[in-house]
């Protein structure tokens, strides 16, 4: 359990803003990135990290310094993302598509002094291929697969964030791995 987080949190509920602030530029980012992974859409995640602050904010009696802040903040910020998937199945619009790049992952552009202009083309269309089968898949497995894979939750973690037993979460990894296999192959065997 992270001491620092615990006390900060703790520090934050007795009205410490400098404590919450430095909690805020802990997660920020990572909840960003959980939000746009999740919803590909930059506003959309942008307004998830501001949700999910507000509601640990306004939560922080609630917290349980025996829990894992970490799990706790995670938890908010994923039910916050399918309830804003539920709704966008409810009334999906084709404006809602970005394709111009926007909210591109930074790390994807981060120049590699061995990689040539080919390796990164190459490098960037199996980066997107990636990202495009993760966003087919069904919610329930999208989910797990994000905070599996791109926030390196460990399963019991996710257990925890999302209030499932852990063989769940282990058979819904598996299983979205199998979708993302499946989904990714036919272009893995065509550019052989």
């Amino acid at each position: 359990m992270n001491y620092v987080e615990t006390r900060l949190a703790k520090l934050s509920r007795e009205g410490d803003r400098r404590a919450f602030a430095e909690l805020v530029e802990l997660y920020k980012d990572k909840i960003y990135h959980l939000g746009y992974r999740m919803l590909n859409q930059r506003q959309e995640a942008e307004d998830v990290v501001q949700e999910t602050f507000l509601r640990v904010y306004t939560n922080l009696n609630r917290y349980d310094e025996n829990q894992k802040f970490s799990t706790w903040i995670y938890r908010i910020a994923t039910n916050l993302c399918i309830d804003r998937l539920r709704k966008r199945k409810a009334n999906y619009s084709l404006d809602a598509d970005m394709s111009d790049g926007e909210g591109m992952d930074w790390h994807a552009t981060l120049a590699s002094e061995q990689a040539g202009p080919e390796t990164e083309l190459i490098l960037s269309e199996t980066q997107q291929h990636i990202r495009d089968a993760i966003e087919t898949l069904p919610d329930k497995y999208k989910t797990v697969v994000v905070l599996r894979y791109l926030h390196d939750l460990s399963l019991q973690e996710i257990s925890d964030v999302l209030d499932m037993p852990v063989t769940t979460v282990k058979t819904r990894v598996h299983r979205g791995r199998e979708f993302l296999r499946k989904k990714l192959e036919p272009d893995y065997n065509e550019k052989k």
